[in-house]
């Protein structure tokens, strides 16, 4: 469907013209004064508004244009208004600009320039429309910064909902990269404790000799180097939450001194003989089997059902396939402006290749990707080359007449391009089509675009198109 545009002009004929100037772009909307330019902009919403200063019933005065202009905004503060003035008075028209009009023209207007106008403004409102729907869905989408639509996200976040209102311990399982962690703040800050901190240990990370410390403090002159009194990570979090990642990887003697923690509700400091009471909920998480840990004696089991008074399993990407687009759209929407690569969208052949992949490292490895792509990415759609992935079986075999006439263009240019060098100008010849042509033929099908300089494209292109 064509965009739609209203124009708001009290002189007819003046209407009429524009009307036929732009009737085979555009589906034209007409109004000749304030009150039927406000119906039909609320009910038609079109996308772009012209709008001649000149109304009636002061037709010779901007008065009622800037009353329409102001009413449209109110209506709806992201509206593409271009408005029109009279030679002389660009003062009016940058005071309307000042006002929220997105641009001005002056008669008489030259059917060209407005053309040009039309065009450009046309391609902005729409981009900043499909922004606006895109984080919509996403704030639908979301919930506590995680996304995901699937029942098995569903799930999980339902089961954050109900767990945060009380403070019974939490066990959050799943393999590595999948947000464990997320889950867990997002616990937090559904809780009564939001307010209070949220403190993250790996118990990984932390040699065993200074883990305990680390967990519980110590007295001064505990061990060599204790030389003040320190809380550990326990009090520190008192009034909030501690959230102790790889649980599964805490060496024994500090599984009991966790254990009498959540029983008695008090610790030890190292070197310490006061029992301190502290209220510190434990959210603890693991990518390990933890049952199999129990049974080869590596994890207490009176621990574990102490630790998973609620557990929460938090699916493998390669599980919830139906949210990998969501999640790797949001990724790419917060990685483009790093690089400056605003207008870079997926390829067809690069969403494919997203779904289709098992993704072992989960949401951590297609960041990882995506990030890489963005910064190493040419053309103005991301590749499944460019991510790094293999291309699936349909962009193998086209199984459509689009899909098999754009691999014959691709196959085409990029074999011409080969034999003239990596020069546009002689390949353009070759094909038969004009260098702009040839242009936009290398940014639609994602072809690696050579430099100036260049005398030869990316080697794996070749390779692939041999």
């Amino acid at each position: 469907m064509n965009p739609k545009i209203l124009i708001v002009d009290g002189d007819g004929e003046s209407c009429a013209e524009r009307k036929q100037a732009l009737d085979k772009d555009y589906e034209i909307l007409l109004a000749k004064d304030r009150g039927s330019a406000l119906a039909i902009f609320g009910e038609q919403r079109p996308l772009v508004v012209l709008l001649d200063l000149g109304l009636p019933p002061g037709l010779n005065t901007p008065e009622e244009g800037f009353a329409t202009l102001s009413d449209m905004l109110a209506r709806q503060r992201f509206a593409k208004i271009i408005v029109v003035s009279r030679q002389g008075e660009k003062d009016v028209a940058l005071k309307a600009i000042a006002a929220g009009a997105y641009d001005f023209l002056t008669e008489p207007v030259n059917v060209e320039e407005l053309k040009v106008t039309l065009k450009r403004t046309i391609y902005v409102a729409s981009l900043e429309r499909d922004h606006r729907e895109l984080q919509q869905q996403l704030h639908a989408d979301s919930f506590e910064g995680m996304l995901g639509t699937s029942p098995q996200m569903q799930l999980v976040f339902n089961t954050i909902r109900k767990v945060a209102i009380s403070d019974a311990p939490v066990l959050v399982l799943g393999e590595s990269g999948t947000g464990k962690e997320m889950v867990a703040l997002a616990v937090h800050r559904r809780s009564a404790r939001k307010d209070g901190p949220f403190v993250a240990i790996n118990c990984s990370a932390i040699p065993e000799t200074l883990l305990e410390s680390e967990l519980f403090g110590h007295e001064k002159g505990s061990f060599t180097g204790a030389h003040i009194q320190r809380k550990g990570r326990v009090e520190t979090a008192a009034g909030g939450t501690l959230f102790l990642d790889e649980i599964g990887e805490l060496p024994a003697l500090l599984q009991v001194k966790l254990l009498r923690f959540l029983q008695e509700g008090t610790i030890e400091r190292v070197g310490g003989r006061q029992e301190i009471r502290v209220d510190t909920r434990i959210v603890a998480a693991t990518n390990i089997d933890i049952k199999n840990a129990i049974a080869e004696a590596k994890f207490r089991e009176d621990l574990f059902h102490r630790l998973a008074v609620v557990v929460i399993n938090v699916p493998a990407l390669r599980e919830r396939a139906d949210d990998i687009h969501l999640v790797a759209q949001e990724i790419l929407r917060r990685a483009r402006p790093t690089c400056g690569k605003e207008g870079l969208i997926f390829g067809d052949d690069a969403l494919r290749a997203l779904k289709k992949h098992s993704w072992p490292g989960n949401i951590r490895e297609l960041e990882n990707r995506i990030k890489r792509a963005v910064i190493m990415a040419d053309g103005k759609r991301l590749t499944a080359g460019d991510l790094e992935l293999a291309p699936s079986p349909e962009d193998q075999a086209p199984t459509n007449l689009r899909e098999a006439r754009e691999a014959l263009e691709r196959e085409m240019v990029i074999r011409a391009l080969a034999r003239s060098g990596g020069k546009i100008a002689p390949a353009a010849v070759e094909l038969g089509i004009s260098r702009p042509t040839m242009y936009e033929l290398i940014e639609k099908l994602g072809i690696q675009r050579p430099d100036r300089d260049s005398k030869i494209l990316h080697s794996r292109q070749f390779e692939s198109s041999a």
